[in-house]
């Protein structure tokens, strides 16, 4: 390789130029250094005008000194030949103009995205293998081929048997007192009343909770037309925080094969420990 770069090519005197580019600079650093210092030094005003010219003089001189050098060594280092191979780097004269075709601008912007696709599919994969044991009832370590395939569940309970379920949770904790109502249909409604503290409306999807609003024990739970308010907040921001923390429990753990115990673990974990902390 270096004997095709030495054809037509002074090696010595283009490593001499570039040794009088970096005296050049160095010159010209010199220059404006001497600007921007000023007069100084010097006790009389003429004395301190006297020494900044003939510094500044110097700095030029040694410019104009290194410029001249610089383009003698420039005619020295001549050209390379016109045989010198250029393998691939000679096909790009036969490129279209970069202004006449978007093909550089598109592939960039492709690239971009692709980074930033990757990037955020890894933080993705990251937060779903952190949540992947609370929100699945499946174990990490199977492989998909030893995984027993979900049986297929449907959301259609039997009211009969969502009463059974709702009853059995009322009778295990008596510090509660639940309240169903079916004002829409089948779809149940819970009024769910902890002690003194607070109300909790709890609206049912089959067994599958979807939506928990908590209020104070004195606010009105009801609308005027006597149904369950299932649409406005609590007057305290304290219950709104509750409410907020209890829709991001339901959205973090479903479990579809039973949901009932997504409803007793619910109601076990959530209202009963809140009770406890309110009344200790």
């Amino acid at each position: 390789m270096a004997d095709v770069l030495s054809v037509g090519v002074n090696l010595e005197a283009f490593a001499q130029a570039i040794s009088a580019i970096q005296a050049l600079r160095s010159s010209v650093s010199r220059v404006f250094d001497c600007l921007k210092d000023g007069m100084r030094n010097k006790e009389t005003l003429e004395g301190r005008e006297k020494a900044f010219i003939a510094h500044f003089q110097d700095n030029l001189h040694s410019v104009n000194r290194d410029l001249n050098e610089l383009e003698r060594l420039s005619n020295l280092v001549g050209k390379p030949s016109e045989n010198h191979p250029l393998h691939n780097s000679g096909l790009l004269s036969l490129d279209p103009v970069q202004d006449k075709t978007p093909l550089y601008s598109q592939l960039l912007q492709a690239y971009k995205w692709s980074n930033k696709l990757q990037y955020h599919a890894g933080l993705a994969s990251g937060l779903l293998n952190q949540q992947s044991l609370k929100r699945s009832a499946n174990q990490m370590g199977v492989s998909a081929k030893r995984r027993p395939k979900a049986q297929p569940t449907t959301l259609v309970l039997p009211p009969q048997y969502v009463d059974d379920v709702i009853s059995r949770i009322d009778r295990m904790f008596p510090e509660m007192s639940i309240h169903l109502s079916r004002p829409n249909g089948t779809s149940a409604m819970l009024l769910v009343t902890l002690g003194k503290v607070l109300r909790v409306i709890v609206v049912m999807r089959s067994l599958f909770i979807d939506r928990t609003i908590v209020k104070g024990y004195n606010e009105n739970v009801y609308t005027e037309d006597g149904k369950l308010d299932i649409w406005s907040k609590s007057n305290y921001q304290v219950f709104q925080k509750v409410t907020d923390h209890a829709t991001t429990a339901l959205l973090h753990y479903q479990l579809p094969q039973m949901p009932d115990v997504v409803v007793r673990s619910f109601m076990v974990s959530g209202f009963r420990s809140l009770g406890v902390c309110t009344h200790s």
